[in-house]
């Protein structure tokens, strides 16, 4: 991944998501690039395309919000009436 996106600037940190588990990956990941109009092209470059028999979908990352889902165990500040 990291060279795909070398191709359109300076990459500074590639993060393939894995499962804790098994180690294989999720199907995502993050990249930071230097420039933010490097980041652009690589984004408008590779949005669509095939790596390695996968179609990316490249974006901008959004920040986490509040009350997204909980994940983990527990979902949260769930109380059981006893």
């Amino acid at each position: 991944m990291r060279e795909a996106f070398e191709a359109f600037g300076k990459t500074t940190s590639v993060n393939v998501i894995k499962d804790r588990y098994s180690g294989e990956s999720r199907g995502f990941g993050f990249v930071e690039m230097a420039v933010k109009s490097e980041a652009q092209a690589a984004i408008d470059g590779l949005n669509g395309t095939s790596l390695k028999e996968r179609t990316l979908t490249v974006s901008e990352a959004r920040p986490r919000t509040e009350g997204r889902g909980g994940g983990g165990f527990g979902g949260g500040k769930r109380r059981r009436g006893y």
